[in-house]
């Protein structure tokens, strides 16, 4: 499952009278719970061991997920008229689709909404960032092959 399809769950959950609903795709598992009238998304790391983890749109990470009133993921910025935009998950940061093949973007490429500007890997899984709206590419504030955090800037992008 995509990040787009595990948002889609959770907005179908959240607008819906379910309490809960669980998705078995081969071994892998993924449980929405209703909790104070937001889904939240458990996701096992290891049988029966899961701990909670606050992060908005969710996706397969290595503890549960708990949906949050979720910035935009192209916020303005504070600095001028910039958007930010930040890691939807938890993950490793990667510039390009393999070790040797060039980066997604650079500083100062122009992007339009759906360009993929980075894939962050959760759990084995590549998770494709995409822009959601065009511009020009002003800062990368992520190394290639970091760490990053739920809602961490990765760009910013001049409108």
């Amino acid at each position: 499952m995509n990040l787009k399809e595990i948002q889609q769950l959770i907005e179908i959950v959240n607008g819906s009278s379910l309490d809960e609903v669980v998705i078995k795709n081969g071994e892998s598992e993924i449980t929405l719970r209703r909790n104070n009238s937001k889904a939240q998304a458990v996701l096992p790391t290891a049988p029966a061991m899961a701990q909670p983890v606050q992060a908005a749109p969710s996706v397969p990470q290595p503890a549960a997920v708990q949906e949050q009133p979720a910035p935009a993921s192209a916020a303005p910025a504070a600095a001028g008229d910039l958007i930010d935009i930040h890691s939807p998950i938890v993950g490793t940061f990667y510039r390009s689709p393999s070790p040797d093949a060039e980066a997604f973007v650079n500083e100062g490429d122009k992007v339009k909404a759906g360009d993929v500007l980075c894939i962050i890997e959760a759990m084995k899984l590549m998770n494709e960032i995409e822009a959601e709206g065009s511009g020009t590419i002003a800062e990368i504030l992520v190394e290639n092959g970091q760490p990053v955090e739920y809602n961490q800037v990765l760009f910013r992008i001049k409108p």
